[in-house]
């Protein structure tokens, strides 16, 4: 069967990769101010990578590269301004491997370039890029982290070995102590936290 002319079974946003310096101030504003559980954490000698749920399957997830130094910024929303360093990649939601199979055999039939599938424990992925160089990523929950309750000593979900103090909070106490405090942006600026860089 030639799965190349089936149009995806696409089930909304996997996740929305962005970039943070800061997991820690990030993780209690999504979760603690926005509300968006911390159910998910990734890390390794080069990363973290944590995911905040959004609804059953969708998650914005963030990236804080150990070592790098990566240039922040702000903007007003809809105002455009060159540069991206916050953005990392987008993930699209497909339901199962199955789905994730026709898919990669459908980019390499329109001669996109595609990864093998990536197994990344509690998901699984291919990873290629759009006209424009954007990184898109298709995945399916292998152990769906959203819309359940959040088990933070579960190592299959949780693997960081070292979470920064705002994980470890929800790990032990199952709150945050505090959240962080924002301001609207009604111009580009530099990192907001940092007045005068």
């Amino acid at each position: 069967m030639d799965r190349t002319d089936e149009a995806p079974r696409w089930r909304g946003v996997h996740h929305l990769a962005l970039i943070t310096t800061d997991m820690d101030a990030t993780t209690r504003f999504y979760h603690g101010v926005l509300g968006a559980r911390l159910v998910a954490t990734v890390a390794t000698e080069a990363f973290r990578h944590y995911f905040f749920d959004f609804g059953p399957g969708n998650t914005v997830a963030f990236f804080e590269y150990h070592g790098v130094d990566v240039e922040t910024y702000a903007k007003p929303a809809g105002v455009p301004y060159p540069q991206a360093s916050q953005f990392d990649h987008l993930a699209l939601n497909l339901p199962d491997e199955e789905a994730l199979l026709a898919l990669r055999e459908r980019l390499k039939a329109a001669d996109c370039e595609v990864t093998d599938v990536v197994d990344h424990g509690f998901l699984r992925s291919v990873y290629f890029s759009d006209p424009n160089g954007i990184a898109l990523e298709a995945s399916y929950w292998t152990l769906d982290a959203t819309g359940r309750p959040a088990d933070y000593g579960d190592r299959r979900l949780f693997s960081d070995d070292d979470p920064v103090p705002a994980a470890r909070e929800l790990r032990e106490q199952g709150t945050l102590s505090h959240t962080p405090a924002t301001r609207l942006v009604d111009e580009v600026t530099r990192d907001l936290y940092r007045p005068g860089v």
